[in-house]
């Protein structure tokens, strides 16, 4: 008998002798879910922590699409705006598990340009160039990340305040995952700028983090306020 190490799944199937009707009804998406994990458990740097922030966010849109959704039921007067949140949350989703993939390939461009030839100072000053230019391109897509992240913190605030009351720990989990996927943005940015020498580069990405580290504070610290009135 397999167990499901999913909060008290695996103890409930050890008592009954049966395994939940969720199993068999998402056994594909299990499996798919299985291959990732096993992939970012791998020894191979990729994918890794800015594929796992993408994803966290994705799980984030889906779970806004959710609430926004159940809060159109619940409250029609509330329709039109719970369809516009439920439209852009699908869309950020999609955009965000595309990021997935982008981000280990970004990273592999990395592992590329240190493997260039440097035999001859020619081949060492074109190396070093084309290491600098992909660390760079790394941090595109975890910059994506943080943007989208944002958005979906703002909407997962909306959700908590306005949406089904009945689905706040929905909308409260979005907000988390998408501090998350915010957080590990704004730390894969980081680390790939540390070997980066253009000072005009440096400079705009250091503002940027700036600015989105402010913005998810100020969300995050409402986001808790109103989340601390349900607990």
């Amino acid at each position: 008998m397999r167990l499901l190490p999913i909060l008290g799944i695996g103890i409930w199937a050890v008592k009954t002798g049966k395994m939940p009707m969720t199993r068999y009804y998402s056994e594909g998406g299990v499996m798919e879910i299985k291959r990732f994990l096993d992939k970012v458990a791998s020894d191979r740097p990729t994918p890794g922590g800015g594929s796992a922030s993408a994803l966290a966010g994705a799980l984030s849109a889906s779970l806004i699409a959710m609430v926004a959704g159940l809060s159109a039921k619940k409250d029609r007067k509330q329709g039109k705006e719970m369809g516009k949140i439920r439209k852009r949350a699908l869309a950020l989703q999609e955009r965000l598990l595309l990021a997935v993939d982008e981000d280990a390939k970004s990273f592999d461009g990395v592992i590329r340009a240190f493997r260039l030839t440097k035999k001859t100072e020619r081949d060492r000053i074109h190396r070093t160039r084309e290491i600098q230019k992909a660390y760079q391109a790394a941090t595109r897509t975890p910059r994506l990340v943080c943007l989208q992240a944002l958005l979906l913190l703002d909407d997962a605030r909306f959700l908590i305040i306005k949406g089904n009351p009945n689905a706040v720990s929905d909308a409260g989990v979005a907000a988390f995952l998408a501090d998350a996927a915010l957080a590990g943005g704004l730390l894969n940015i980081g680390i790939n700028l540390v070997p980066v020498t253009e000072k005009t580069f440096l400079k705009k990405m250091r503002l940027l983090m700036t600015q989105w580290a402010k913005t998810r504070n100020h969300l995050m610290g409402e986001i808790l306020r109103h989340l601390a009135k349900v607990r």
